[in-house]
């Protein structure tokens, strides 16, 4: 044990194996410098890429199911003139709103109005044909086209649910047909049958090329 005397003449005590057990810590810090185990560190990374490959959604873009028209030939006029009672024109603007003919529908009105357009029967000579021959719908289900255009700014899903309902109005009247002609269903025609019904109601969409201002 040793005794000092501090600068204002305190007795400080001091036990001899006390400090050389504390310097002989000290030098042991100094010597080993502090590290991490990083052996299971890619054990852990490994284990939370799994959990998150089995437990996140990725979402899955949707598409819509079309046949697109063959190339119109070299030197070939490929443009039709239609009538204009033969033209349903739907709109899709930049405020979201659907218009028919000027008018603007809700979404769950589209079908019907599909339906009394191409179903019309306004010449008089389709004889499976159940419209009201009306003078300002479709003469016949073969000469029906339906013109859809969209702005830039229209809602992807609001496009996507207009497609929709032109192709239960087209799927509805199809069915109808098949089950007048062959007393079938859809899933039950042969391929010779269901060409059958695709003539009666061809499905005839013209898309309008958006028009972008930049």
């Amino acid at each position: 044990m040793l005794t000092t005397f501090n600068k204002i003449g305190t007795v400080v005590v001091i036990h001899k194996e006390l400090t050389l057990k504390y310097l002989a810590i000290m030098k042991s810090f100094r010597r080993h410098s502090t590290t991490v185990n990083a052996g299971s560190m890619a054990d852990i990374a490994f284990l939370l890429l799994i959990f998150f490959l089995v437990t996140t959604t990725i979402s899955a873009d949707k598409g819509i199911l079309r046949k697109l028209p063959n190339d119109c030939p070299p030197n070939v006029d490929c443009t039709l003139d239609i009538e204009k009672r033969n033209v349903l024109k739907i709109i899709i603007n930049d405020q979201q709103e659907i218009m028919v003919e000027d008018d603007v529908v809700e979404l769950n009105a589209i079908k019907k109005m599909i339906t009394a357009f191409v179903d019309n029967n306004g010449s008089d000579n389709c004889d499976y044909c159940k419209g009201t021959q009306s003078a300002e719908n479709s003469d016949h289900p073969k000469n029906a086209v339906i013109s859809l255009s969209h702005d830039a700014l229209t809602k992807y899903e609001l496009f996507i649910a207009v497609q929709d309902e032109i192709t239960k109005a087209y799927y509805d009247l199809r069915e109808r047909y098949a089950k007048q002609t062959f007393n079938k269903t859809p899933e039950q025609l042969t391929k010779a049958e269901l060409e059958n019904v695709k003539k009666a109601y061809p499905f005839i969409v013209s898309e309008v090329m958006v028009k972008r201002n930049y």
